[in-house]
C-alpha cells in the first residue's frame, strides 16, 4: 500500500512512522524548504510542534479538557517510551511528574484546580497534596517559596525538537520519500496535488493542521507563545505549573540548564513574533517562581498557532482512500501517538478501532452545518 501524507509536522511524521513499520510505502509532502533554521536550535520548520513544550500531562489537563483527551493522553504516555526505543533515539524523556504551585494572590485558582482534580480523578494515586515541607523535599529549588503544592507523579515531558529530528531521520532511513518545499494544494480520496502535479496513492492522509482549513471550515487557530531560557543558577527537576490570573503557566526543564516557559493561549491566527505583554508576563512569572532566573539568558522566543475545532477535541474524517486528522489544539504531543495508533487500527479493521468516537465520514458541508 502507498500512503501520501500532506504535512510533516508531528502528526504527519508519527502517522508515516506507523505506516512505514506496517510495510507501507510512504511519501511525505512538506511545505517548508530544506534547511529552515532556528536561531537557537538549528534546522527546524514552521509546524506547531516546533513551538511546543512537549508536556505529557493527562492528569493536569483534566481540569479544562474533555475525558477523551485524558484517555488518549494516558495511551500516548505509554506509547512514547516505545516510540523512543523504536527510533533508537535519546529523546530526553523524563517521567518524574508535574508540580503545581500558586502565589498567595492566586490561591483561589489553586484551590479550584485542586478541587477539580479531586472530583474528576478517583483515588489519591494520581496526585497528592504537599505542604511547604513536603514540597521542599520533592523539589528543593522551591523550598521556602510556596506554602503548598500538588504533585502529579505520573506525568512526563520530552524535547519536541529532538523528537522531530529523530522521526525525520528514522523516516528517511526507512525509505520514506520526502518532498520538501512542496506546498499541498489539495488532498482527496487516493490523490494529493502539490505544485500543480497530481500524485496518486492508495490512501491520502491530510495532516496539515491549519493548512487544511479550506477542507475543514470550522478549524480555527489558537496562538501560543514560548520563551527558551538558559539559567545555570536554577536546578528545577520537575515541570512546574504556576497559577496565573489569565492562563496556566508552565516551566519545562531541558538539558544543560535550559528551560521553556509558555502557555499563552490567544484566540488568534497571528503567527508573528511574541508580544510585549506576553514577554513581560512570562518573564515576570518565571522570576517570581525562582529568583535564579534573574540572570538567565533569553535564548529564543517563538509564537505559532495550533489547529483547533470549537470544542478543542481532535477529529478524524474518513472516506475511501482518504483520512484527515486535525484539531489537536495544544495537546499535540499528548494526543498524536494515540491518534496514529487509532488510525492505523482503523485502516486494518474499522470495527476494532480503540476510539471509534474519533471517526466521522468525510463531508465538509456536514462539518459546516453541524
Amino acid at each position: 500500500m502507498h500512503a501520501a501524507i500532506a504535512g510533516a509536522g508531528l502528526m504527519g511524521r508519527l502517522m508515516a512512522w506507523r505506516l512505514l513499520r506496517a510495510g507501507w510505502r510512504v511519501s511525505l509532502f512538506e511545505r517548508d524548504p530544506e534547511g529552515t533554521q532556528s536561531a537557537a536550535h538549528g534546522a527546524e520548520g514552521s509546524a506547531a510542534a516546533y513551538t511546543a513544550a512537549g508536556m505529557l500531562a493527562p492528569w493536569a489537563e483534566v481540569e479544562a479538557a474533555e475525558a477523551l483527551v485524558h484517555r488518549l493522553g494516558l495511551r500516548s504516555l505509554a506509547l512514547w517510551p516505545v516510540l523512543a526505543a523504536e527510533l533508537g533515539a535519546d529523546l530526553d524523556l523524563h517521567d518524574c511528574g508535574t508540580v503545581v504551585v500558586a502565589h498567595a494572590g492566586d490561591r483561589a485558582d489553586y484551590r479550584r484546580f485542586a478541587g477539580t482534580l479531586a472530583a474528576k480523578l478517583p483515588g489519591p494515586q494520581h496526585w497528592r497534596a504537599l505542604d511547604a515541607a513536603a514540597l521542599g523535599v520533592l523539589e528543593p529549588e522551591l523550598a521556602g517559596r510556596f506554602q503548598e503544592g500538588l504533585h502529579l507523579p505520573g506525568e512526563a515531558w520530552l524535547n519536541p525538537l529532538e523528537v522531530m529530528a529523530a522521526l525525520g531521520a528514522a523516516l528517511r532511513a526507512g525509505g520514506a520519500v520526502w518532498h520538501q518545499g512542496a506546498a499541498v494544494d489539495a488532498v482527496g480520496p487516493g490523490y494529493l496535488v502539490s505544485g500543480g502535479t497530481r500524485h496518486g496513492c492508495d490512501w491520502a492522509f491530510d495532516c496539515r493542521g491549519l493548512g487544511a482549513r479550506a477542507d475543514l471550515p470550522r478549524l480555527r487557530g489558537v496562538r501560543g507563545e514560548v520563551i527558551w531560557l538558559h539559567a545555570p543558577a536554577v536546578k528545577l527537576r520537575h515541570v512546574v505549573r504556576l497559577m496565573h490570573p489569565r492562563y496556566r503557566l508552565y516551566l519545562v526543564p531541558r538539558r544543560d540548564h535550559g528551560f521553556v516557559i509558555g502557555a499563552t493561549q490567544i484566540e488568534s491566527d497571528d503567527t508573528g513574533p511574541i508580544t510585549v505583554r506576553s514577554s513581560l508576563e512570562l518573564l515576570s512569572a518565571v522570576y517570581s517562581l525562582h529568583d535564579g532566573f534573574a540572570e538567565a539568558r533569553v535564548i529564543e522566543t517563538r509564537a505559532n498557532c495550533r489547529p483547533a475545532f470549537d470544542d478543542n477535541l481532535p477529529r478524524v474524517f474518513t472516506a475511501p482512500g482518504l483520512v484527515r486528522i486535525n484539531g489537536l489544539f495544544r495537546h499535540g504531543f499528548l494526543l498524536a501517538p494515540a491518534l496514529a495508533e487509532a488510525v492505523a487500527a482503523w485502516l486494518v479493521e474499522p470495527a476494532t478501532s480503540p476510539c471509534p468516537e474519533l471517526f466521522a465520514p468525510e463531508s465538509p458541508v456536514m462539518e459546516l452545518q453541524s
